[in-house]
């Protein structure tokens, strides 16, 4: 009987002691989290986003996947499995009927030489310059930084020396070129801006992303290569920042933070998307089956990050309770996902492909409002890379949803591998204006898209790196 006593006072305060234990626990996360709040650095200058725009190429243009198959049947050398394999692909990519590929594909053979390269290129970089800068009213001579980002056409001299002789930028001009930095390399630019306008005082900083197609078609027939040609689309867009405090009734939004991820020190995540040559010497970009996994494990690095910076107290509680509770009965409760909506208006991800919207959809808990500006983003523009998440900002400014006040959450991922965050604040509403890629087709958004196996039909092998 004194046994028994024993054993029951022993557990009722081993009950108690690891009670308080998580008790203090709770309280030195709370004290730190509002100590990192009151103490946490500000910038010295406020970073304004004037406008962007996207390119939006002419009908011309214009390719289903019907002519996309026609044309595979027609005037590329593929085997019967190759081309039943590319329109399996094509059926379950999320692309629409009106994407956009080079004119130079159009020929037979397709004339993929120097010049047609950067013909694209010119093409799409100067008309979103243009239209942004129009846009602004901001001139050539007033701009002091200028970053571009393509990760597969790498020239001489570069694209943002491109840039700087066509606008005939100052001698002082701050140019930078990013390249091999895949599809989240847009946002990296935007925090590379956001960074170098903390020192350049009083300036404008212009940010293009883009990618090029003509250049980078692959013409063999290693499955894990062949997604690539179903998948992307020409595209490209243009970004005006301001450090200016007079430019902050003008612009659209003030940047607030810019989170970069990067796992390139993993294997799988180094590997998963990578250039390479196929077993008979043909280069292009080989895609992976550890791309899913990494593409999660990436994500949920960078959240880990912006969750701190923005999500209100009350989240951060729950989420540090559930971890406290898991840590002591594990096996009874599950993992608590923090809501990001509840600090976040709107979101834009990367559309890479639909198996990867799915997938970002499921463990975000995001609904199909939130998931829409991408979704039709792809539908309707294909994976146009680094300039995805702006074509998905304008489809919800074309729809009217931006209002004063509201914040943005950009995200984009991409080989390496990296993610990263962008939030915004809108400083003012933001109406629909003329020249959004979107204004003369938004009534008809968004489409009912038929459902759709998302899992990647196909098995992945590995490809000689290059």
């Amino acid at each position: 009987m004194a046994s028994n006593d024993l054993q029951k006072f022993i557990a009722s305060h081993l009950s108690l002691f690891t009670n308080f234990i998580a008790l203090v626990l709770l309280c030195l996360t709370l004290t730190i989290l509002l100590l990192s709040k009151l103490f946490e650095s500000k910038p010295s200058r406020k970073v304004f986003l004037l406008d962007f725009a996207c390119y939006k190429p002419p009908a011309s243009q214009m390719w289903s996947k019907e002519l996309t198959m026609e044309i595979a049947r027609h005037q590329f050398s593929l085997s019967k499995e190759a081309l039943l394999f590319m329109e399996k692909l094509l059926e379950k990519s999320g692309l629409g009927p009106s994407t956009y590929l080079p004119e130079a594909f159009r020929t037979c053979p397709p004339n993929e030489c120097m010049e047609e390269v950067r013909k694209e290129s010119e093409t799409v970089i100067f008309g979103a310059v243009d239209d942004v800068l129009a846009k602004t009213g901001v001139k050539g001579k007033d701009i002091g930084i200028v970053i571009v980002n393509c990760c597969l056409f790498n020239t001489a001299p570069s694209l943002s020396a491109m840039i700087v002789n066509r606008y005939k930028l100052g001698d002082k001009v701050v140019s930078y070129n990013l390249s091999g930095m895949g599809c989240s390399a847009g946002l990296a630019a935007i925090g590379l801006a956001k960074q170098l306008l903390q020192v350049h005082g009083n300036s404008y900083a212009l940010v293009v992303s883009t990618e090029n197609i003509t250049g980078n078609r692959y013409q063999g027939e290693d499955r894990s290569m062949i997604l690539i040609n179903c998948l992307f689309r020409i595209g490209g867009a243009a970004i005006l920042l301001s450090n200016r405090p007079s430019d902050r009734h003008a612009a659209k939004y003030q940047l607030i933070h810019a989170v970069h991820t990067n796992t390139a020190a993993s294997d799988s995540s180094y590997n998963c998307i990578s250039s390479v040559e196929d077993s008979e010497g043909l280069p292009g970009v080989s895609i992976n089956k550890s791309l899913m996994p990494v593409v999660v494990k990436t994500i949920e690095a960078n959240l880990t990050t912006l969750g701190h910076l923005v999500l209100p107290i009350s989240e951060k509680i729950l989420f540090i309770a559930n971890y406290i509770a898991r840590h002591f009965h594990s096996e009874n409760i599950k993992p608590y996902v923090p809501d990001f909506m509840k600090a976040i208006d709107h979101i834009i991800t990367h559309v890479g492909g639909q198996p990867v919207l799915d997938e970002v959809e499921r463990n975000l808990r995001l609904s199909k409002i939130d998931m829409e500006a991408s979704r039709m983003t792809l539908y309707r523009f294909g994976n146009t890379s680094s300039s995805s998440v702006w074509y998905g900002l304008a489809y919800i400014e074309a729809k009217g949803r931006v209002k004063r006040g509201d914040r943005v959450w950009q995200i984009a991922f991409g080989s390496g591998f990296k993610c990263n965050s962008l939030i915004m604040k809108a400083t003012r509403d933001v109406d629909l204006e003329e020249n959004n890629p979107w204004s003369d087709e938004i009534d008809g958004f968004p489409v009912d898209l038929k459902s759709a196996d998302g899992a990647f039909p196909y098995d992945l092998e590995p490809a000689k790196q290059i």
